[in-house]
């Protein structure tokens, strides 16, 4: 699937994110109602009684979050816990059977890691073919703290390099030579990075990987292979970066946002872009379907050197299998991820920082989940 249309429509979706976010915390989205499914998606013949457990990827906390909210106003007596545990935990845990579903941003692997092959690992432990639903889309931000540099531009070999340690101070020449009229500070540059297992790390590494090959010459990984001090979590990253001179991280926009760090523009060779709906947009347009049938896999061509167009970007997907062994925990799964994907919640994620699915894939994504048993 060639997702063609993403471009224009995930930079209407992105434009309302980046313009509400700010003041997502304060003002979170009104909740369901009760008598008509409201923003949730449900009606009560799709309510469940009783718990569902899922845990994984940081990055979607506040959107599924959202969803869990409105799904539990409109059915009162469903409990649905998720803990942000980290992309690469949640996945740990699907194969372990100790969670409903995962949320990962990145794909189940297809080919072997460590002896072992995650897709292969979540098949048997499904007993059936194992899903991944992409659920929530958003960009990655390169977010920095120095002080008196509100603008900065940098590209994939010399953020490379920054976050492999090979940079180390703010004003040396290859930051000042992508920032001509800058006045750069000799401040030593401090890196944070993900100290769990994180699918935004291994998106970061893939955007590295792909756009510098040369200057990043690790495999892509949810575990960081580059140099710095390592935080838990997304907000853990932006918390200690907006607390440290010199800080920069890789972090999800809506954290960005909330911890109101500036971002760096993206040079990917066709000039500087700074993170914005449109740009954004016309990376995401670059993504194709790698799975097969209801298996949504894509992949996002973080090389792309299309003029104005934001490489950093991720997808959340939901790790379910297609057919569960219990009948009442598909049934569970399938009532809360199809309110989820509806586009009411989908449109109601944009206050946070996130942006709704595509029509393309927010079609295709409900079909699946309407297979799930």
């Amino acid at each position: 699937m060639s997702v063609s249309r993403i471009g224009a429509i995930g930079a209407i979706a992105l434009s309302g994110a980046l313009a509400l976010s700010a003041c997502a915390s304060e003002n979170p989205a009104p909740a369901a109602s009760a008598s008509s499914g409201g923003t949730s998606g449900a009606s009560a013949a799709d309510c469940f009684s009783g718990d569902l457990k899922a845990e994984g990827s940081t990055a979607q906390k506040n959107a599924i979050d959202e969803a869990i909210k409105a799904y539990q106003t409109a059915c009162a007596n469903a409990n649905i816990d998720y803990q942000p545990t980290g992309s690469g935990a949640g996945i740990k845990q699907f194969i372990a059977k100790q969670v409903d579903f995962a949320g990962s941003d990145s794909a189940l692997k297809t080919v072997p890691k460590d002896g072992k092959v995650e897709a292969t690992d979540a098949k048997n432990a499904c007993g059936s073919d194992a899903w991944n639903l992409p659920m929530v889309t958003g960009p990655i931000a390169i977010a920095y703290n120095v002080k008196g540099v509100d603008k900065l531009v940098l590209n994939a070999e010399v953020a490379a390099k920054i976050f492999d340690g090979k940079i180390t101070t703010w004003n040396d020449p290859a930051i000042a030579a992508l920032n001509k009229g800058v006045t750069l500070p000799a401040t030593p540059i401090k890196v944070f990075f993900r100290s769990d297992e994180s699918g935004t790390t291994e998106n970061f590494t893939k955007y590295l990987h792909a756009a510098a090959p040369s200057a990043w010459t690790y495999d892509p990984a949810k575990k960081w292979t580059g140099q710095g001090e390592g935080k838990e979590k997304s907000a853990g990253v932006a918390t200690a970066t907006k607390g440290q001179d010199g800080g920069i991280t890789y972090v999800e926009l809506s954290y960005a946002q909330q911890n109101q760090l500036p971002m760096a523009q993206i040079d990917n060779g066709s000039g500087p872009v700074e993170l914005t709906p449109e740009a954004a947009g016309k990376t995401i347009a670059t993504a194709k379907q790698t799975g097969t049938g209801n298996d949504l896999a894509l992949k996002i061509d973080y090389a792309t050197k299309e003029a104005g167009a934001y490489p950093i970007v991720l997808v959340t997907y939901e790790i379910v299998c297609s057919k569960y062994a219990d009948a009442e925990t598909g049934k569970k799964v399938k009532s809360f991820l199809k309110s989820f994907s509806s586009d009411a919640v989908q449109k109601s994620l944009t206050s946070l920082g996130y942006a709704p699915l595509p029509t393309e894939v927010a079609t295709k994504v409900q079909s699946a989940v309407n297979a799930i048993s």
